[in-house]
């Protein structure tokens, strides 16, 4: 959720020729370039984003809002009276608007319930009548495939933009004080500094149908190796463990394992500091790709018309057998979407990507 105070009444927001928006692939990002392209357009609004500590944790030092509230529903705002606590604190404050990107009710409650006086989404999951300003979901057809049009599309009916501009390319900004920072955990956990670094993303908090089987990405890494001597390092939650430790002793080599180890707001910088990103679609992906690494980027259950990340430098690989792309969180059959990806085909990605990087430097 986006809230802003100073904001011109409905009737007088601009209408421009272009916009300067940007999106982030993955959903969490959305409200951070959404946010952005608030910013530009009204730069005397005081902006503040509402957001998951996990999720405002990627928003910080982006410069795109002045404030970041947290909003904890399993801690602090929990249940009805956290909830009613959370919208004390934004009534408080009394905002002039609230643009929802989120889908959920949920959203819409809070911000009615903080007695926000212009609250804009879209019109689903049984929220309109919490809304001031109902936007109808756009139809199969009206709105190219990729999601950031959906959200584009909801700054365009809401009156806020004029066209719907596509980006090729969407950055997170990455401090020279956080690269330092990053560079020395990774030397801390063993990576060599000459050495080529190649990240491995092997969850998704999606669900297990997105996720590539462990055995093949230790497949891929021992393949890559008969190649380069690069340094193999693992990202994810410490939910992951298990998957990561499944994969590292499928290795024949060392690896390096971040996972659990690292607080998500460090992510961005540890993967600017390796040189090419390997994994499922997922959130680790997308921050990849924003930090400007090449992306080799393995979808199954998914449609990456959908949610490919923004950038030129991804390679997509995919099998699709009749029943993909299913949006399923966990397959009711035999994962064949995922188990036909062949890691001679993640490999070769791989291999191209790293050989440009190569001669881009060299």
């Amino acid at each position: 959720m986006i809230c802003a105070n100073g904001w011109p009444s409905a009737e007088g927001l601009p209408h421009e020729d272009s916009d300067p928006c940007h999106k982030l692939g993955g959903r969490r990002h959305h409200g951070a370039t959404r946010a952005a392209a608030i910013r530009g357009r009204f730069p005397e609004a005081k902006i503040s984003i509402l957001a998951r500590p996990y999720v405002a944790d990627i928003y910080r030092g982006q410069n795109i809002g002045n404030e970041l509230i947290s909003y904890d529903p399993k801690g602090a705002h929990a249940g009805l009276s956290g909830r009613e606590r959370l919208a004390q604190e934004l009534r408080e404050q009394k905002f002039d608007v609230a643009l929802l990107l989120q889908n959920a009710f949920d959203a819409a409650w809070i911000a009615w319930r903080a007695g926000i006086p212009e609250r804009v989404g879209y019109a689903r999951d049984g929220r309109s009548l919490l809304l001031t300003k109902k936007i109808p979901v756009p139809k199969p057809g009206e709105i190219p495939a990729h999601e950031q049009f959906y959200y584009l599309e909801l700054l365009r009916r809401a009156g806020w933009i004029k066209s719907l501009p596509g980006e090729s390319f969407v950055t997170l900004d990455v401090s020279e004080e956080h690269r330092r920072q990053a560079e020395q955990t990774l030397l801390s956990a063993g990576a060599h500094q000459s050495a080529a670094r190649i990240a491995i993303g092997a969850g998704a908090s999606y669900g297990s149908a997105k996720c590539w089987p462990p055995e093949r990405f230790a497949d891929f890494v021992n393949r890559f190796r008969l190649h380069t001597d690069a340094d193999v390092i693992l990202f994810g939650t410490a939910a992951e463990q298990k998957v990561s430790e499944a994969i590292a002793g499928g290795i024949k080599g060392p690896s390096i394992s971040l996972v659990g180890k690292t607080a998500i707001a460090a992510l961005p910088a540890l993967l600017s500091r390796c040189q090419l990103f390997v994994g499922n679609d997922s959130g680790a992906m997308h921050v990849a790709a924003a930090v400007g690494l090449p992306v080799v980027a393995i979808f199954g259950p998914t449609d990456p018309h959908g949610t490919a990340p923004i950038t030129p430098r991804c390679t997509v690989v995919q099998e699709k057998p009749y029943c993909s792309p299913c949006f399923l969180r966990r397959c009711p059959i035999d994962h064949r979407c995922m188990t036909t990806v062949r890691p001679e085909a993640v490999e070769a990605a791989a291999r191209n990507w790293l050989r440009s990087a190569e001669v881009a430097s060299g």
